[in-house]
């Protein structure tokens, strides 16, 4: 009695097994027909398939002319920095750190936040500081991103240094503890959100540039737009001069000049003069 039943199940297998067979036949046959149609073929076996390439050759991404001039990444590096640690780098990481911080004293010490407060009408205190600092550091940022592996390094350690500061000058001002940590955490999403609304800025027309300094500098508060327009074209020229700066130096060095707010010729730096011709065209 087991062995019939055993028997008629394996029939059965077999029975849906030839039935599936059958039907997969059946679709190839009406999908040749159909390609008959298309293609104008007499018969669905006179069709030619398309042959498939195959190769054992693996493309990567370095062979790509975009990415030709990135740095290459062994795979031990990859998995270090993928644990989160920071595999080995081009110079010193100790010269960096130093010179991430000689960065960021370029972004507090070499710039007239007196004249900022006075052309942009803003109120002189901690926040107002910051406000213009982050602007400064945000600018560094952009620049050394463009630096590799280095340059993304050397960012980490000057928006540290940015916090440190922060914290000390608070610190310094009498800020308790509680009000402290409020402040810094407003201001840690405020950064963060400037950076965001800056990058969107400098990547698109003034229009974008000068929503996001309103939102930031001005805190949504400017009845002067010849406020925000100083400070557009302020950002644009900085931005253009931090541009032709080595990368090398300022990866050991971390020396950043700034140019004035304020210029005479200021639309020489920002456009390429036309050139002038005399009468006869030369």
């Amino acid at each position: 009695m087991f062995r019939r039943t055993l028997l008629s199940i394996v029939r059965n297998i077999i029975n849906a097994s030839a039935s599936r067979k059958a039907l997969e036949q059946e679709g190839c046959l009406v999908r040749n027909v159909f390609t008959c149609r298309l293609v104008g073929a007499t018969s669905p076996y006179q069709t030619q398939c398309r042959a498939l390439h195959s190769t054992l050759q693996r493309f990567n991404v370095k062979e790509t002319p975009q990415a030709a001039t990135e740095e290459e990444v062994g795979a031990f590096t990859k998995l270090i920095e993928a644990m989160g640690f920071t595999g080995p780098l081009k110079y010193n990481k100790w010269k960096i750190k130093i010179a991430a911080l000689r960065m960021y004293t370029c972004c507090v010490e070499r710039i007239n936040y007196d004249e900022f407060f006075e052309k942009c009408s803003l109120p002189d205190t901690l926040n107002s500081w910051f406000l213009v600092a982050q602007l400064h550091v945000w600018m560094c940022l952009v620049r050394m991103r463009q630096e590799g592996r280095e340059g993304k390094y050397m960012c980490r350690y000057i928006v540290h240094s940015m916090w440190e500061d922060v914290e000390q000058r608070s610190k310094i001002m009498g800020i308790d503890a509680i009000h402290r940590k409020e402040s810094m955490r407003a201001m840690t999403e405020n950064f963060y959100a400037a950076i965001f609304g800056y990058d969107e800025g400098i990547l698109s027309d003034d229009r974008v540039l000068a929503a996001a300094l309103w939102r930031n500098i001005f805190n949504r508060q400017c009845e002067d737009p010849r406020q925000v327009e100083l400070m557009v074209e302020y950002v644009r020229k900085q931005m253009q001069f931090i541009d032709t700066l080595d990368g090398e130096d300022l990866l050991l060095t971390g020396e950043v000049k700034w140019r004035p707010l304020v210029e005479e010729n200021a639309q020489s730096i920002l456009k390429v003069s036309n050139p002038t011709y005399n009468d006869a065209g030369l």
